[in-house]
């Protein structure tokens, strides 16, 4: 297995230069992190899948290596575009697997990049379809940009892990003595792209179908069975919506599993594709 030390860099539509790191041989999958991660949060998965596929794993606009050449824009046509420069690169058609709200960009892209994208792996989108848990206050976004405008990053973090994740206040406390906590408060100015993403999704809302309307791949849903129930729900209501959505849930995985313990996440993509 081969893995790139130090990045290669691809230039997208509007200039920004993206970075990301290559790994093994096989088809090519494209990694997409979720909020507040950069490429390092995929090293496990990354290794699992490298001696089947070609991984692509990358830092989205703004995070780590990579530039933002509109840092006051949040469209998400923008990272959709990221993500068509990184299919170029990895030879013109890839998987994109993504976690989180890096599920929710996997899938804008395959629905706008059509044949470019040849399957889909989405672990746990937090699209909010129904009363299974509280929707995301229609505000948050708003009111977590006035804090990074305002120099107020902590604050940022904050509002976003209580109010979005859902943590309860005194775990976000102790958050705030650990290192991660200086990582997650750098790429706050970020969430602005996880939330344009997620826009009228996370409102308890049946999920628009039709904005999705141009997805021609097949599309794999996973949810780990320690996931709380709106993950599932989610899942389900991908796989009845979508004309190619499978919904699937995997024994011991949780919301953290792509970063932390991805071993049945690998081998169900290995499985499945490679």
């Amino acid at each position: 297995m081969t893995i790139t030390d130090t990045p290669t860099t691809v230039r997208s539509a509007d200039g920004t230069q993206i970075a990301f790191f290559r790994a093994g041989s096989g088809p090519a999958i494209i990694l997409v992190d979720p909020a507040l991660s950069t490429h390092t949060g995929s090293a496990k998965l990354s290794a699992a899948l490298a001696s089947r596929f070609t991984v692509i794993s990358y830092d989205r606009r703004g995070r780590g290596a990579s530039g933002d050449e509109e840092p006051d824009a949040a469209d998400p046509a923008r990272e959709v575009e990221d993500l068509a420069a990184l299919i170029e690169a990895a030879g013109g058609r890839a998987i994109l697997f993504g976690s989180s709200s890096g599920a929710a960009l996997a899938i804008e892209a395959a629905a706008r990049l059509g044949d470019r994208v040849s399957s889909v792996v989405a672990f746990e989108p937090p699209y909010i379809c129904d009363d299974s848990r509280p929707p995301v206050p229609v505000d948050l976004a708003a009111r977590i940009a006035a804090c990074v405008a305002a120099g107020d990053r902590s604050g940022a973090a904050k509002a976003f892990f209580h109010e979005a994740i859902g943590m309860p206040a005194a775990a976000v406390a102790v958050m705030r003595v650990l290192p991660l906590w200086r990582d997650a408060k750098a790429l706050t100015p970020t969430l602005r792209f996880d939330f344009a993403v997620l826009e009228g999704t996370q409102q308890g809302e049946p999920l628009p179908a039709q904005r999705w309307s141009g997805l021609s791949a097949p599309l794999l849903v996973l949810v780990g069975s320690k996931s709380p129930a709106f993950f599932h729900r989610t899942g389900r209501a991908l796989a009845t919506a979508l004309p190619r959505a499978e919904y699937e849930a995997l024994e011991g995985a949780h919301h953290g599993s792509p970063q932390m313990s991805p071993a049945s996440i690998a081998a169900r993509i290995i499985d499945r594709f490679a």
